[in-house]
């Protein structure tokens, strides 16, 4: 899959093991976590072999805090224990949103995801 992100810090955090021990106040083993997920996000056909694959939990995200995360998703960065995910969007081969976004039905067409973000996102 083609991975585009959403902002230069976003992307340093997903391609710098050293940004990324950062981000996640020095812990080595979520770094690399982290590095790994992103590795098999790149290495997926599409996104159905990342929903697929239970250990991501693979979810979407619902409204919060006032913030519309419609069509936006998330996968584990470790596991539910951890706080951290990757917040995902799907784009279509335009590298647009797809509108509505029924991850359901296209799932195997998405081929390209932007990565918004790597955060605490329930902390």
């Amino acid at each position: 899959m083609e991975l585009v992100y959403s902002n230069d810090k976003t992307k340093q955090h997903c391609t710098s093991m050293k940004a990324a021990k950062k981000l996640m106040g020095g812990s080595d083993i979520l770094a690399k976590s982290l590095m790994a997920r992103i590795n098999a996000l790149k290495q997926a056909e599409n996104i159905k072999d990342i929903i697929v694959m239970p250990t991501f939990h693979f979810h979407k995200l619902t409204n919060k805090d006032g913030k519309n995360l419609e069509g936006y998703f998330a996968i584990d960065v470790k596991s539910r224990k951890d706080l951290w995910r990757i917040i995902l969007e799907p784009l279509d081969e335009n590298k647009k949103p797809y509108s509505p976004c029924n991850i359901d039905e296209i799932a195997q067409y998405v081929r390209i995801v932007e990565i918004t973000e790597v955060s605490k996102h329930y902390g």
